[in-house]
């Protein structure tokens, strides 16, 4: 049976602001949905400044991202606002989301000229961590969110990037490269986990 709504492990998502937020706006009938959509429209201003070379609001702008992902699934289960389509609002829109900042990186600095196949590379293996999840899904398993480079990691990465970049721009494609190998590692954990269940479970 494929799971359903299931939740990245989160800290932050017990915190007291993460809590308080996510009630003031559930209370204020603010829709998951919107929210979801809203974490996307971030990313897409975070790949804007990132293309013009402003960095420190990259930076903060896909830490807006990773605060509207917290805060739609908190809206939507411990607010009760949770709707049928909720599932496809969660998770499409962190795949554009991926896509679109790790491609804009790889387009914001002129050299190493390879810089722009990194960030290709980087937001496929992202998009390819997240099928891999899915597939443990799919087959009747718990979804797999860890690492060493889930979506938490991969921004982390990228916002240190951003940060470092104010002062060296070849901070932008050593972090791509780390994410594109970090995620086929994970990609391959994650793997491997799910053929051991699934063997487990039949043998």
């Amino acid at each position: 049976m494929v799971q359903r709504f299931t939740r990245r492990p989160l800290r932050s998502r017990h915190t007291v602001w993460a809590e308080w937020l996510a009630q003031k706006l559930a209370r204020a009938q603010v829709r998951p949905n919107h929210i979801s959509l809203a974490g996307m429209a971030a990313a897409a201003g975070a790949a804007a400044c990132l293309l013009f070379g402003y960095w420190l609001p990259a930076a903060a702008l896909i830490q807006l991202r990773l605060l509207c992902n917290l805060l739609d699934g908190m809206v939507a289960i411990e607010g009760g606002l949770r709707t049928p389509s909720g599932e496809i609002y969660n998770d499409f829109p962190d795949r554009l989301s991926d896509a679109v900042i790790l491609v804009a990186a790889g387009y914001s600095v002129a050299a190493p000229l390879w810089t722009r196949e990194l960030g290709w590379g980087a937001a496929l293996t992202a998009i390819l961590t997240a099928y891999v999840r899915l597939l443990g899904g799919a087959s009747g398993l718990a979804q797999d969110f860890r690492g060493p480079m889930a979506k938490p990691h991969r921004m982390a990465v990228m916002t240190l990037a951003c940060a470092l970049a104010v002062i060296d721009t070849r901070a932008i494609p050593l972090a791509l490269a780390v994410i594109v190998m970090g995620s086929l590692t994970t990609a391959a954990v994650r793997i491997r986990r799910i053929v051991g269940q699934l063997e487990d479970r039949h043998s």
